[in-house]
Protein backbone atom coordinates (compact mmCIF):
# COMPACT_ATOMS: atom_id res chain seq x y z
CA UNK A 1 0.00 0.00 0.00
CA UNK A 2 0.89 3.30 -0.33
CA UNK A 3 2.06 5.67 2.77
CA UNK A 4 -0.69 8.36 2.09
CA UNK A 5 -3.47 5.29 1.41
CA UNK A 6 -2.77 4.39 5.10
CA UNK A 7 -3.56 7.45 7.13
CA UNK A 8 -6.57 9.15 7.80
CA UNK A 9 -4.84 12.60 7.72
CA UNK A 10 -1.91 13.37 5.53
CA UNK A 11 -0.81 17.09 4.76
CA UNK A 12 2.08 19.20 5.23
CA UNK A 13 2.77 22.00 8.12
CA UNK A 14 2.03 25.36 7.95
CA UNK A 15 3.74 28.50 6.69
CA UNK A 16 4.86 30.43 9.92
CA UNK A 17 6.84 33.71 9.00
CA UNK A 18 8.64 35.15 12.03
CA UNK A 19 6.48 38.45 12.19
CA UNK A 20 3.57 35.44 13.19
CA UNK A 21 5.60 33.89 16.19
CA UNK A 22 5.08 34.73 19.61
CA UNK A 23 6.59 33.90 22.92
CA UNK A 24 3.82 31.50 24.37
CA UNK A 25 0.72 30.43 22.76
CA UNK A 26 0.79 26.88 20.02
CA UNK A 27 3.99 25.26 20.30
CA UNK A 28 5.87 24.97 16.83
CA UNK A 29 7.54 22.10 15.84
CA UNK A 30 10.55 22.24 13.49
CA UNK A 31 12.82 19.72 11.52
CA UNK A 32 15.17 20.20 14.26
CA UNK A 33 12.30 18.46 16.77
CA UNK A 34 12.48 15.36 14.54
CA UNK A 35 14.94 13.00 15.73
CA UNK A 36 15.62 9.30 14.26
CA UNK A 37 12.62 7.95 15.03
CA UNK A 38 11.85 9.77 18.70
CA UNK A 39 10.95 13.32 19.29
CA UNK A 40 13.96 16.21 20.07
CA UNK A 41 12.76 18.14 22.88
CA UNK A 42 14.27 22.05 22.41
CA UNK A 43 13.01 24.08 25.13
CA UNK A 44 15.72 26.89 24.72
CA UNK A 45 15.03 27.48 21.00
CA UNK A 46 10.84 26.94 21.52
CA UNK A 47 8.36 28.83 19.23
CA UNK A 48 5.05 29.51 19.56
CA UNK A 49 2.05 31.20 17.69
CA UNK A 50 -0.61 32.61 19.36
CA UNK A 51 -4.64 31.32 19.32
CA UNK A 52 -5.30 34.77 17.36
CA UNK A 53 -2.65 33.64 14.78
CA UNK A 54 -3.73 30.11 15.02
CA UNK A 55 -7.27 31.01 13.68
CA UNK A 56 -6.68 33.45 11.40
CA UNK A 57 -3.81 30.91 9.29
CA UNK A 58 -6.20 28.33 9.80
CA UNK A 59 -3.27 26.01 10.93
CA UNK A 60 -3.57 22.12 11.18
CA UNK A 61 -2.94 21.03 14.58
CA UNK A 62 -0.63 18.43 15.62
CA UNK A 63 -1.27 16.27 18.00
CA UNK A 64 0.06 13.25 20.27
CA UNK A 65 0.83 9.57 17.77
CA UNK A 66 0.77 11.92 14.86
CA UNK A 67 4.09 11.05 12.96
CA UNK A 68 6.02 14.22 11.69
CA UNK A 69 8.73 13.90 8.33
CA UNK A 70 11.11 16.06 7.41
CA UNK A 71 11.13 16.90 3.72
CA UNK A 72 14.56 18.74 4.47
CA UNK A 73 18.22 17.46 4.27
CA UNK A 74 19.70 15.42 6.20
CA UNK A 75 18.71 13.04 5.87
CA UNK A 76 15.66 13.51 3.73
CA UNK A 77 12.66 11.75 5.25
CA UNK A 78 13.65 11.59 9.33
CA UNK A 79 10.40 10.58 11.38
CA UNK A 80 9.26 10.33 14.07
CA UNK A 81 6.38 9.94 16.44
CA UNK A 82 4.50 12.96 18.26
CA UNK A 83 4.51 12.16 22.21
CA UNK A 84 1.98 12.92 24.53
CA UNK A 85 2.45 16.62 25.76
CA UNK A 86 0.28 19.17 27.91
CA UNK A 87 0.02 21.70 25.15
CA UNK A 88 -0.92 22.47 22.06
CA UNK A 89 1.00 22.11 18.65
CA UNK A 90 1.10 22.79 15.28
CA UNK A 91 4.03 22.01 12.47
CA UNK A 92 6.05 23.98 9.89
CA UNK A 93 5.70 23.86 6.36
CA UNK A 94 9.24 21.44 5.43
CA UNK A 95 7.48 19.05 7.91
CA UNK A 96 4.66 16.21 6.41
CA UNK A 97 2.18 15.40 9.00
CA UNK A 98 0.45 11.73 8.61
CA UNK A 99 -1.88 10.50 11.17
CA UNK A 100 -1.96 6.40 10.40
CA UNK A 101 -4.94 4.91 10.20
CA UNK A 102 -5.48 2.52 13.18
CA UNK A 103 -7.26 -0.07 11.61
CA UNK A 104 -4.59 -0.61 8.82
CA UNK A 105 -1.59 0.31 10.84
CA UNK A 106 -0.11 1.03 14.33
CA UNK A 107 2.47 3.98 14.50
CA UNK A 108 5.29 2.26 16.07
CA UNK A 109 4.97 -0.27 13.12
CA UNK A 110 5.33 2.80 10.24
CA UNK A 111 7.51 4.77 12.29
CA UNK A 112 9.78 2.06 12.49
CA UNK A 113 9.90 1.56 8.30
CA UNK A 114 10.33 5.06 8.33
CA UNK A 115 13.61 4.05 9.79
CA UNK A 116 14.88 1.54 7.37
CA UNK A 117 17.14 1.22 4.51
CA UNK A 118 14.44 0.48 2.44
CA UNK A 119 12.12 3.51 3.47
CA UNK A 120 15.08 5.95 2.38
CA UNK A 121 16.17 3.99 -0.91
CA UNK A 122 12.60 4.36 -1.92
CA UNK A 123 13.01 8.37 -1.37
CA UNK A 124 16.13 9.22 -2.61
CA UNK A 125 14.92 9.19 -6.27
CA UNK A 126 12.14 11.23 -4.79
CA UNK A 127 14.70 14.58 -4.24
CA UNK A 128 14.12 17.61 -5.41
CA UNK A 129 16.20 20.84 -5.96
CA UNK A 130 19.95 21.29 -6.23
CA UNK A 131 20.88 23.98 -3.20
CA UNK A 132 18.30 22.65 -0.93
CA UNK A 133 17.28 19.23 -1.66
CA UNK A 134 13.42 18.02 -0.17
CA UNK A 135 11.27 15.50 -0.90
CA UNK A 136 7.49 16.67 -2.24
CA UNK A 137 4.13 15.49 -0.09
CA UNK A 138 3.22 14.04 -3.49
CA UNK A 139 6.27 11.71 -3.29
CA UNK A 140 6.05 10.50 -0.12
CA UNK A 141 2.84 9.79 -0.31
CA UNK A 142 3.24 7.67 -3.07
CA UNK A 143 6.24 5.32 -1.47
CA UNK A 144 5.00 1.58 -0.97
CA UNK A 145 5.01 -0.70 1.81
CA UNK A 146 3.96 -3.76 3.05
CA UNK A 147 1.23 -4.29 5.42
CA UNK A 148 1.30 -7.72 7.52
CA UNK A 149 -1.28 -8.20 10.03
CA UNK A 150 -1.56 -6.23 12.86
CA UNK A 151 -0.52 -9.10 15.08
CA UNK A 152 2.35 -9.24 13.03
CA UNK A 153 2.98 -5.12 13.40
CA UNK A 154 2.84 -6.26 17.07
CA UNK A 155 5.52 -8.79 17.11
CA UNK A 156 7.97 -6.70 14.33
CA UNK A 157 7.61 -3.96 16.76
CA UNK A 158 8.28 -5.88 20.35
CA UNK A 159 11.65 -7.11 18.78
CA UNK A 160 12.82 -4.27 17.41
CA UNK A 161 11.43 -2.45 20.73
CA UNK A 162 14.24 -4.88 22.31
CA UNK A 163 17.04 -4.52 19.58
CA UNK A 164 16.62 -0.60 20.07
CA UNK A 165 16.15 -1.19 23.87
CA UNK A 166 20.19 -2.68 23.74
CA UNK A 167 21.22 -0.05 21.22
CA UNK A 168 20.55 2.63 23.50
CA UNK A 169 22.27 0.68 25.95
CA UNK A 170 25.39 0.10 23.94
CA UNK A 171 25.41 4.04 22.85
CA UNK A 172 25.38 5.26 26.62
CA UNK A 173 28.43 3.33 27.27
CA UNK A 174 29.97 4.40 24.35
CA UNK A 175 28.86 7.98 25.28
CA UNK A 176 30.57 7.38 28.83
CA UNK A 177 33.27 7.01 27.61
CA UNK A 178 33.45 10.03 25.34
CA UNK A 179 32.78 11.89 28.15
CA UNK A 180 36.19 10.43 29.93
CA UNK A 181 37.86 11.68 26.66
CA UNK A 182 36.04 15.16 27.35
CA UNK A 183 37.31 15.41 30.94
CA UNK A 184 40.97 14.02 29.84
CA UNK A 185 41.05 17.24 27.47
CA UNK A 186 40.11 19.47 29.79
CA UNK A 187 41.97 18.44 32.89
CA UNK A 188 45.11 18.43 30.51
CA UNK A 189 44.62 22.00 28.63
CA UNK A 190 41.21 23.49 29.97
CA UNK A 191 38.22 24.73 28.57
CA UNK A 192 39.16 25.72 25.22
CA UNK A 193 35.55 28.79 25.27
CA UNK A 194 36.93 30.52 27.84
CA UNK A 195 40.55 29.62 27.86
CA UNK A 196 40.40 28.84 31.26
CA UNK A 197 43.98 27.64 31.29
CA UNK A 198 45.69 30.78 30.04
CA UNK A 199 47.03 29.12 27.29
CA UNK A 200 48.51 30.94 24.08
CA UNK A 201 45.58 31.93 21.25
CA UNK A 202 45.62 32.46 17.85
CA UNK A 203 42.62 33.45 15.17
CA UNK A 204 41.07 30.03 14.00
CA UNK A 205 42.35 31.31 10.26
CA UNK A 206 45.63 31.91 11.52
CA UNK A 207 46.05 28.53 11.90
CA UNK A 208 43.34 26.04 10.44
CA UNK A 209 41.61 26.35 6.72
CA UNK A 210 37.69 25.82 6.49
CA UNK A 211 36.69 24.35 2.76
CA UNK A 212 33.59 23.17 1.71
CA UNK A 213 33.50 19.67 -0.46
CA UNK A 214 31.61 19.01 -3.36
CA UNK A 215 28.38 18.70 -5.02
CA UNK A 216 27.07 15.70 -5.02
CA UNK A 217 23.87 14.88 -6.32
CA UNK A 218 21.38 12.67 -3.88
CA UNK A 219 20.78 10.11 -6.83
CA UNK A 220 24.83 9.16 -6.69
CA UNK A 221 24.12 8.43 -3.18
CA UNK A 222 23.25 4.70 -1.84
CA UNK A 223 22.35 4.11 1.51
CA UNK A 224 24.44 1.16 1.99
CA UNK A 225 27.79 0.30 0.16
CA UNK A 226 28.06 -1.13 -3.00
CA UNK A 227 30.29 -2.92 -5.28
CA UNK A 228 30.45 0.72 -7.04
CA UNK A 229 29.40 2.65 -3.70
CA UNK A 230 32.03 2.52 -1.58
CA UNK A 231 33.41 5.11 -0.10
CA UNK A 232 31.95 7.10 2.93
CA UNK A 233 29.79 10.67 1.75
CA UNK A 234 29.71 13.14 4.68
CA UNK A 235 27.27 15.78 4.63
CA UNK A 236 25.86 18.88 6.94
CA UNK A 237 25.19 16.19 10.03
CA UNK A 238 27.49 13.53 9.28
CA UNK A 239 27.03 10.60 7.02
CA UNK A 240 24.65 10.43 4.22
CA UNK A 241 25.41 7.44 2.36
CA UNK A 242 28.17 6.19 0.17
CA UNK A 243 29.24 7.27 -3.12
CA UNK A 244 31.36 5.87 -6.29
CA UNK A 245 34.28 8.50 -6.10
CA UNK A 246 36.14 10.70 -3.14
CA UNK A 247 37.73 13.69 -2.80
CA UNK A 248 39.67 13.34 0.34
CA UNK A 249 42.42 10.79 1.52
CA UNK A 250 43.98 11.08 5.21
CA UNK A 251 42.38 11.83 8.80
CA UNK A 252 40.59 14.79 8.95
CA UNK A 253 37.72 16.63 11.17
CA UNK A 254 34.88 17.84 9.18
CA UNK A 255 31.93 20.60 10.52
CA UNK A 256 28.72 20.14 9.34
CA UNK A 257 27.73 23.76 7.71
CA UNK A 258 24.14 23.43 6.71
CA UNK A 259 21.18 21.57 8.09
CA UNK A 260 19.57 21.42 11.87
CA UNK A 261 22.77 19.66 12.98
CA UNK A 262 24.92 22.20 11.84
CA UNK A 263 28.55 22.53 14.10
CA UNK A 264 28.46 18.91 14.82
CA UNK A 265 31.93 17.33 14.43
CA UNK A 266 33.12 14.21 12.40
CA UNK A 267 36.28 12.09 12.30
CA UNK A 268 36.98 10.54 8.78
CA UNK A 269 39.73 8.67 8.34
CA UNK A 270 40.90 6.94 4.63
CA UNK A 271 39.56 7.75 1.14
CA UNK A 272 36.08 9.55 1.68
CA UNK A 273 33.56 12.57 -0.11
CA UNK A 274 32.64 15.52 2.01
CA UNK A 275 29.82 17.52 0.53
CA UNK A 276 29.18 21.44 -0.37
CA UNK A 277 27.45 21.14 3.53
CA UNK A 278 30.70 19.79 5.28
CA UNK A 279 33.70 21.68 6.04
CA UNK A 280 37.26 20.27 5.68
CA UNK A 281 39.23 21.27 8.36
CA UNK A 282 43.08 20.99 7.42
CA UNK A 283 45.64 22.96 9.75
CA UNK A 284 48.27 25.28 8.69
CA UNK A 285 50.08 24.46 11.35
CA UNK A 286 51.42 20.78 12.65
CA UNK A 287 48.80 19.78 14.69
CA UNK A 288 47.62 16.18 15.71
CA UNK A 289 44.89 15.21 14.04
CA UNK A 290 42.77 13.15 17.09
CA UNK A 291 43.61 16.52 19.46
CA UNK A 292 42.10 19.07 17.13
CA UNK A 293 39.03 16.64 16.87
CA UNK A 294 38.07 16.92 20.47
CA UNK A 295 39.47 20.59 20.62
CA UNK A 296 36.93 21.45 18.06
CA UNK A 297 34.15 18.93 19.66
CA UNK A 298 34.99 21.34 23.36
CA UNK A 299 34.12 24.52 21.58
CA UNK A 300 30.86 23.40 20.56
CA UNK A 301 30.43 24.83 16.95
CA UNK A 302 26.47 24.67 17.14
CA UNK A 303 26.50 27.75 18.95
CA UNK A 304 27.65 29.68 15.86
CA UNK A 305 24.26 28.56 13.98
CA UNK A 306 22.07 30.90 12.21
CA UNK A 307 18.75 30.76 10.57
CA UNK A 308 15.68 29.10 12.00
CA UNK A 309 14.22 27.40 9.10
CA UNK A 310 17.32 25.83 8.15
CA UNK A 311 19.91 26.52 10.47
CA UNK A 312 23.71 26.74 9.22
CA UNK A 313 27.23 28.07 9.63
CA UNK A 314 28.92 30.81 8.42
CA UNK A 315 32.47 30.27 7.64
CA UNK A 316 33.04 34.08 7.73
CA UNK A 317 31.82 34.03 11.76
CA UNK A 318 34.29 30.77 12.48
CA UNK A 319 37.45 32.72 11.48
CA UNK A 320 37.97 35.16 14.81
CA UNK A 321 37.32 31.93 17.27
CA UNK A 322 40.26 32.15 19.18
CA UNK A 323 42.01 28.74 19.43
CA UNK A 324 44.50 27.39 22.04
CA UNK A 325 48.00 26.62 21.53
CA UNK A 326 49.37 23.18 22.91
CA UNK A 327 52.42 21.85 22.04
CA UNK A 328 52.70 18.70 19.63
CA UNK A 329 54.21 16.62 22.22
CA UNK A 330 51.36 17.04 24.58
CA UNK A 331 48.82 16.99 21.56
CA UNK A 332 50.15 13.22 20.79
CA UNK A 333 50.15 12.73 24.77
CA UNK A 334 46.46 13.36 24.52
CA UNK A 335 45.99 11.31 21.11
CA UNK A 336 47.54 8.64 22.79
CA UNK A 337 45.11 8.76 25.90
CA UNK A 338 42.24 8.69 22.90
CA UNK A 339 43.32 5.87 21.12
CA UNK A 340 43.91 3.34 24.38
CA UNK A 341 40.03 4.40 25.13
CA UNK A 342 38.94 3.70 21.46
CA UNK A 343 40.67 0.03 22.08
CA UNK A 344 38.88 -0.70 25.44
CA UNK A 345 35.67 0.64 23.24
CA UNK A 346 36.41 -2.42 20.48
CA UNK A 347 37.30 -5.36 23.21
CA UNK A 348 34.00 -4.11 25.08
CA UNK A 349 31.72 -4.17 22.44
CA UNK A 350 33.16 -7.51 20.78
CA UNK A 351 33.07 -9.27 23.47
CA UNK A 352 29.15 -8.28 23.78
Amino acid sequence: MRLKDICTIFIDGDWIESKDQSDEGIRLIQTGNIGEGIYLEKETRAKYISEDTFEKLKCTEVYPGDILVSRLPEPVGRACIIPEKKERMITAVDCTICRPDKSIVSKEYLCYFMRSNAYYARLLGSVTGTTRKRISRKNLGNVELDIPSKKVQKEVVKQLDCLVSAIDSRTKELQLLDDLIKARFVEMFGDPIINSKGLETKELNEVLVLKAGDFTAASDISVEPTEINIYPCYGGNGIRGYVAEYNQEGEYSLVGRQGALSGNVQYATGKFKNTEHALLVKPIIRMNSIWLNQLLLNLDLKRYQTGAAQPGLSVKNLQDIQIIMVPIDEQRQFAAFVNEIDKSKLQKFSAA
